[in-house]
């Protein structure tokens, strides 16, 4: 308890400085449109709705951040064309899914790359002046878009309809729903099991109806999207990592004042550090409990179970790690020290 007041503390002591610094913003008047895929009560859903609130306490009303959550304007692939091609500000993706516009994306899909004893180090080199967020804004900037919140996913954890997942070969057989990262696919296929790449809007439909017997993702979005109604079982498999990344329109973005970007991005900043020690924390656990409390059965992987996981998806990340910057994949493995 005492832990948690003295992070909420200094995260309102943090956030009021920050604003009292630009609190005189004289910069133009902003509409922006901010379109991402997840459901309502997520740390996602969270995390830009405080960004939202930001911006606008920050510019004193003059920058306003209309929000379509829960994939109302499309799937992550439509929401990202639309900030490509300007009809949308801001689109959010999941990074599995970005890598269908650039392949440099798909090192967070590599198999057990990171872990989470060494996230806040990640965090670091991920935020901005780091050494991962600098090599990514140009990875973006060369595809048209711009980052703005590198906004947390978590690890994804397999869960099926009917089968245990007590053991790395239980999902052997199973249909398993897949991004369309082609390495999310081969994992699924090292583990034996049969992708099926779809949509997220559409796996609560697919897993009622039996399309897939199986999914990889987060306890918090599959419990936040009613997941748990149509799964009995899960594995702590903590496979891979992801983020819900924020893609500015680039053109539009250069397009804003300096006195403006700053104000965005220390928007971004102070609602991704929300997230990160207040949001997802509470949502994680609170996901969790509740997926417990609707019958699903988890099983906690051992450590054995765990180097068996990492042992099949081997071939996997040497594949693709082969294809991707030797630099890229250092700088990830920096941060896992």
């Amino acid at each position: 308890m005492k832990i948690t007041s003295f992070i909420l503390s200094s995260l309102a002591l943090t956030m009021s400085v920050s604003t009292a610094a630009v609190a005189d913003y004289s910069g133009p008047k902003v509409k922006m449109k901010l379109a991402h895929p997840a459901p309502p009560g997520s740390h996602i859903t969270a995390a830009y709705k405080k960004f939202s609130e930001l911006v606008n306490d920050k510019s004193d009303g003059k920058i306003k951040v209309q929000l379509f959550p829960g994939s109302v304007l499309g799937s992550d692939r439509v929401m990202i064309e639309g900030a490509q091609r300007g009809t949308l500000e801001i689109g959010v993706s999941s990074t599995p899914n970005l890598a269908s516009f650039t392949s440099i994306y798909q090192v967070f899909d590599l198999p057990y790359i990171t872990s989470p004893e060494h996230q806040e180090k990640l965090y670091k080199s991920l935020d901005k002046g780091g050494p991962l967020n600098t090599y990514l804004e140009k990875v973006a900037n060369d595809i048209g878009l711009q980052p703005i919140m590198y906004a947390e996913y978590g690890y994804r954890n397999f869960v099926s309809k009917d089968r245990p997942l007590n053991k790395p070969n239980s999902l052997s057989g199973l249909k398993v729903r897949t991004t369309d990262s082609p390495v999310d696919v081969a994992v699924v296929k090292a583990l034996g099991a049969n992708p099926a790449p779809i949509s997220w809007g559409e796996v609560y439909t697919a897993l009622q109806q039996g399309t897939i017997d199986a999914e990889g993702n987060t306890f918090d979005l599959m419990y936040g999207a009613k997941h748990h109604e149509n799964i009995k079982y899960a594995v702590t498999s903590a496979h891979n990592y992801g983020m819900q990344v924020a893609m500015a329109n680039k053109k539009w973005w250069d397009g804003l004042p300096d006195e403006t970007q700053q104000l965005i991005e220390e928007a971004s900043q102070e609602a991704v550090t929300y997230q990160r020690t207040v949001a997802y924390p509470e949502n994680k656990k609170e996901s969790r409990q509740g997926m417990i409390d609707a019958g699903v059965i988890i099983h906690e992987a051992s450590e054995d179970e765990l180097a068996e996981y990492r042992k099949l998806t081997k071939p996997v990340f040497d594949e693709f790690s082969n294809k991707l910057p030797v630099e890229l994949i250092q700088l990830i493995q920096d941060t896992q020290k």
